[in-house]
Formats: C-alpha cells, structure tokens, sequence
C-alpha cells in the first residue's frame, strides 16, 4: 500500500506482482475499494504487476467536495501513473470503472496498451435515478450508506449467488457501507454526468467488453453498444449481475488474461 499526492489530497494505491512486468491498472465500481479486485490478483499478478488504487471518494483515498467529474475522475488516474513514473499501461475497469476506462480510451489513448471495460455503459442511469440517491445520502449520512447496502446485494449479485456466497457477498457489499457518504454522492454525480455515446468511435486501442447477462444496472444491451462503436472491440459475458468479476470469479480473469496476452493483433 502506498499514496500518491495530487493536489487537493492522497490517492491510495497498491502493488501486486513482479516489478519487471508490464502494469496493469484496475480501477473499482461505485461504493466499493481496492478490494473488489481481490478475487483476481493472483491470476493477474502472474502476468502484470497489478495496479489497484481507491477511487477518489472511497476506501482510503482524499474525500473532496462534490460534484465529480468522470474527466476529474480520469485525471487522477493520469497523475498517479505520472508519479509513479509509469507512461503506458493496460487498463480494467468495472462500472464506474469502465466509464474512467472509456474517457482515458478518447482522451489519453497513448496512455493505453489495451482496455477493458465490464459492466458499465456509454450512459448509465438519467438524472431521476441518481438525483434521489445524491440527495438521500447527503441528508442521511451513513444510516443512508447501510441501507444503500442492503439494497445493493440483489443489484450486485444474482440471487443463487447470494445464496451461495454470503461470505464474498458481504465482503463487497460491506464496502458500501464503510464508503464516505460524500465521497459516494459526488461520485454518483460524475456517473450521471457521465455520457460517451458520440465519442466512442474516436477509441484506438484494443478493447474488451464485458458484460453479465443477469445485469439490471448495465445491461448487456449497453456493452453491445460499446462494441458496436469501437473498430475491433472484442465482447463477453458472463451469468453474472453487476459484479461479474466476482461473481463469474477465475471465468472473468481467463477471459481477461486471454484478451491481455494475445499478440495476433500486434
């Protein structure tokens, strides 16, 4: 574990894996940390030094005023990498994740090797589903974060899985709970702000979208749409809800290490 220092605070990061490797970046979903990616470190890091770090507003990292922006939030990602003397990296992220995933592919490709994005979309969401939720976690502070958290285990997971899993499924949805009610109100803002529907095409780099079949926040309807608009972008998806990288576990990292190491398109 480390930090990094940008201006208005300090970004939390980890390291795993050889130092020589090439980097790979993971970045978190909405309400989670660092830890989300726990479940894929080993298989990554015996190919990548992986690279995880707390979202601005969550786990350990700086806690700012709201609202955020997916650009702000895209940006961290850029300092970090600059401080760390890192120029070029692969890049997976989940969700909110993919939405920094997406802005880095049209606006920083030349940071990039290869993308990733999962369960997310060009668009998530409209201003009457996240409105309400800026505005009850603001009023209710963290009563609003546990009932956020119980809420989010049947949007998180499919069903037979929760049942299944109440170990892994509480482990996630926990981090909800602990998450800054701050920290989550202006994340969600920079969701919904969040719209690359007209931008998509301008993406360069070899992408990967993946997506959960069983999934009500993202559709795999949204994950199709990215692939359509991107020139060579491959797709999967897994019987999974939101949290396909849990819950479809070794499933998402071989599909993920496959994407990553394959140099046909080199």
């Amino acid at each position: 574990m480390g930090f990094v220092k940008l201006a208005e605070g300090e970004l939390n990061y980890c390291f795993d894996g050889p130092q020589d490797a090439p980097v790979l970046v993971l970045s978190n979903s909405l309400g989670t940390d660092l830890h989300m990616w726990d479940e894929q470190v080993a298989a990554f890091s015996e190919h990548f030094r992986v690279l995880r770090f707390d979202t601005r507003g969550h786990g350990q990292s700086l806690v700012t005023e709201g609202p955020y922006s997916i650009e702000q939030l895209g940006r961290d990602v850029l300092a970090m990498l600059d401080q760390l003397n890192i120029d070029k990296v692969h890049f997976c992220g989940l969700s909110m994740g993919g939405l920094i995933g997406q802005w880095l592919g049209i606006n920083a490709g030349e940071w990039l090797h290869k993308l990733v994005v999962c369960n997310t979309a060009a668009k998530i969401g409209d201003p009457s589903v996240w409105n309400p939720r800026i505005e009850t976690v603001l009023r209710d502070g963290k009563a609003a974060m546990v009932a956020l958290r119980d809420a989010s285990i049947a949007r998180w997971f499919t069903a037979d899985f929760a049942e299944a899993q109440p170990a892994k499924v509480k482990k996630i949805t926990d981090m909800l709970a602990a998450t800054s009610p701050q920290g989550y109100a202006a994340n969600c803002a920079a969701v919904r702000d969040a719209d690359f529907r007209e931008q998509l095409s301008s993406i360069r780099v070899p992408l990967l979208v993946v997506a959960g079949t069983e999934d009500a926040v993202t559709p795999p309807s949204g994950g199709h749409f990215i692939q359509e608009r991107v020139n060579g972008a491959e797709y999967a998806e897994f019987h999974a809800a939101h949290l396909s990288n849990v819950q479809a576990g070794a499933a998402f990292s071989e599909r993920v290490l496959a994407f990553l190491l394959d140099t046909s398109g080199s």
